[in-house]
């Protein structure tokens, strides 16, 4: 009965619990004891004689109130360094350079990068909080062709293209960078939480729609671009090409990538000559490793 009408001072807040501590420093200079300023207070001789060693240690500052809770990086599975070298590898390294069998970074595959780099089993859920305090979010990836270079795409920048801008300026002719892309009314991929077992339905269109585009963007920024239900084929480039001299009195530059339609004879040959007799068409289109330039006739 008399332990519980003590003052537990754990219940106290961190204000009221600095005030007690003071009484108790007070006390003690007074030249009261440890056990005579307990009974005083109504406190354990236990937080009397921690108050009073903390004030011997450190002074005042050893009795005021500090911030509550575990210290930044304080009881965790890894160490700031092993945090560095993780993130160094996420940013630098793919799955697949490291041996493992996927091609992204999930939570698992980096779960098992730290299970065997450092034998830390660490769970999947807290491995979440890590990533989100390192400033990581899953992303769908940008995709790029394998075959593409980085190394060959800037050589060709640098080495090819100086001439064929040289070309457009001598000959006061326009550059445009075109490309083709595919719309159509069903995604090709999602993914959405539901309960093991459940699997959610998702409501589509019965019959699949697909729009090609054809597009084409001046070094200027001016953009033309056509619309076609068919698969691009020889004709619809052409047809293209001759709507994109047709406004201009000027000779067209189109430079293009190596889709096996460019490479056709009956483009590379066709006459796109329209209207005034400099207005045409010629292609460019870069390879690995020259440029093949081709003027309609």
């Amino acid at each position: 009965m008399e332990n519980e009408l003590k003052t537990n001072a754990k219940q106290l807040s961190q204000s009221e619990q600095y005030q007690l501590r003071r009484s108790i420093v007070r006390l003690w200079e007074a030249g009261y004891k440890t056990l005579a300023i307990a009974e005083t207070l109504d406190v354990s001789q236990r937080m009397v004689q921690k108050a009073l060693k903390a004030y011997r240690e450190q002074g005042l500052s050893g009795i005021k109130a500090k911030k509550r809770g575990r210290r930044r990086g304080e009881n965790r599975l890894l160490t700031q360094e092993q945090e560095q070298e993780i993130q160094r590898t996420i940013v630098d390294k793919t799955p697949e350079q490291l041996k493992f069998k996927c091609c992204l970074w999930t939570r698992k595959a980096i779960h098992e990068l730290i299970l065997k780099k450092y034998g830390i089993d660490l769970k999947l859920s807290t491995l979440g909080y890590y990533l989100e305090r390192w400033g990581f979010s899953v992303q769908r990836p940008i995709k790029r062709a394998r075959q593409q270079d980085p190394s060959k795409v800037d050589a060709w920048l640098k080495s090819e293209y100086p001439a064929i801008a040289a070309k457009a300026n001598a000959e006061n002719a326009e550059i445009y960078w075109g490309d083709e892309t595919a719309l159509q009314n069903t995604a090709n991929y999602a993914k959405g939480y539901a309960p093991k077992g459940q699997t959610p339905l998702l409501e589509v269109e019965s019959k699949k729609m697909k729009l090609n585009l054809l597009s084409a963007i001046s070094n200027r920024g001016k953009l033309r671009f056509t619309i076609t239900k068919e698969s691009v084929n020889a004709d619809i480039l052409i047809s293209f090409m001759g709507r994109l001299i047709k406004d201009t009195e000027r000779k067209v530059l189109l430079i293009l990538d190596n889709l096996r339609v460019h490479h056709s004879k009956k483009v590379a040959w066709r006459s796109i000559g329209i209207g005034s007799s400099c207005s045409f068409c010629r292609l460019i289109r870069p390879s690995i490793t020259q440029t093949s330039i081709s003027t309609a006739t």
